[in-house]
């Protein structure tokens, strides 16, 4: 059999960090185990979930990989196995064997698909959670409760040493051929390879060691994280099958929007609405921020578009000390309907103010003319 380039079968690049090798290797472990595939596709998925552990064994080991980078396959067999290449030969014609007896110019101690370590457990899934939080817990941090429906330990009595294979999660048939001897390897029918078996499975779980369940978990909602911001709860996701270890819980952070402000990075943003003699003749407010009631003097003829600026009001940096600004932009609004003694002391206004304006008249036929277009 062909040996597979380990990197591509994880699908990751040759530099690829042991974290990122990790990642592909769960995916895919969960994506083609046995326990998950049934049917048609079970054969493909096991042979495809062995080829999967067999590049982890090789890459997650830091000299195994070296030498793989160095020498291809043969090297990364490593020193004390210097027929490791040759197996895959004999493998061809007589499957998964061993190489072993008086016929053989090696001894007993053999070759091929029997010496190899097999994978470790199944990692259970990483798991993906929404957390809402209101705007000011965002800004200044809090704790949280988030709810997860996955698979989590269930109760029954611990594996024990498969006694079919004493643990090795193989057994050998031994036959004669032209070339003496001949140790075939198969996966262990009583334990399916996996080496161990419950003799008392838990009935809710069915011996598989882990069971659906509803978990709450407390997150440290950090001051200043943002809509989309992810938390990773490291060993929080789903129980692997049969005690093997839990993925990670992603816990994604939706912000609930205010009522008021607008958050832009580190600032936060107000448009305030101010009526036209407001920002004529100028006002002093008690403006409420997210830290309390500040004094927001706004002087005589402000104009839309305008900024006052409270330094220190905004969010805090994740990544450092110190927080943003709160910015308010005035935007002045013209009234749209007058009362007659509001229009009166408009007209006075601009007449004082030599202002030319369109006259009642000519405003009522504005009026009708709209009405008809």
């Amino acid at each position: 059999m062909t040996e597979r380039d380990p990197y591509e079968v994880l699908g990751v690049v040759r530099d690829a960090s042991a974290d990122e090798i990790k990642k592909a290797y769960r995916r895919l472990a969960r994506e083609h185990h046995p326990d998950a595939n049934h049917g048609g596709k079970a054969g493909v998925a096991e042979a495809e979930f062995k080829a999967v552990a067999a590049a982890y064994e090789v890459l997650s080991d830091p000299e195994r990989r070296d030498r793989f980078d160095r020498y291809g396959h043969t090297g990364s067999a490593g020193p004390g196995d210097p027929f490791a290449g040759f197996g895959d030969i004999f493998e061809s014609f007589f499957g998964n064997s061993g190489f072993s007896g008086s016929g053989s110019p090696f001894g007993g101690g053999g070759f091929g698909g029997g010496g190899r370590r097999r994978a470790g457990p199944v990692p259970g899934e990483d798991l993906e959670a929404v957390l809402k939080v209101d705007f000011e817990e965002a800004v200044f941090g809090a704790e949280a409760e988030v709810l997860v429906r996955a698979t989590g330990a269930a109760p029954g009595s611990g594996p024990e040493t498969c006694s079919g294979c004493g643990g090795t999660g193989q057994v050998q048939r031994v036959r004669q051929s032209m070339l003496g001897q001949m140790v075939t390897s198969t996966a262990c029918p009583t334990c399916s390879g996996r080496g161990q078996v419950i003799p008392d499975p838990c009935g809710t779980c069915r011996g598989e060691g882990r069971s659906v369940e509803d978990r709450s978990f407390t997150v440290q909602v950090r001051a200043g994280v943002d809509e989309g911001t992810t938390l990773r709860l490291a060993g929080r996701g789903a129980v692997g099958p049969r005690g093997g270890p839990a993925g990670d819980l992603d816990v994604r952070v939706r912000v609930r929007a205010h009522p008021i402000f607008e958050r832009h990075g580190v600032d936060l943003l107000h448009r305030l609405h101010l009526t036209m003699t407001q920002a004529a003749l100028g006002v002093i407010l008690d403006y409420e921020t997210l830290d309390g009631v500040e004094e927001l003097v706004i002087p005589r003829g402000t104009a839309t578009g305008e900024v006052f600026r409270f330094r220190g009001r905004g969010v805090p940096h994740l990544q450092g000390r110190g927080r943003g600004d709160l910015v308010v932009e005035v935007h002045v609004d013209t009234p749209a309907e007058l009362s007659e003694e509001a229009e009166r002391l408009l007209r006075a206004l601009a007449d004082e103010r030599g202002e030319v304006v369109a006259d009642a008249d000519e405003g009522l036929i504005s009026k009708i003319r709209s009405a008809f277009r």
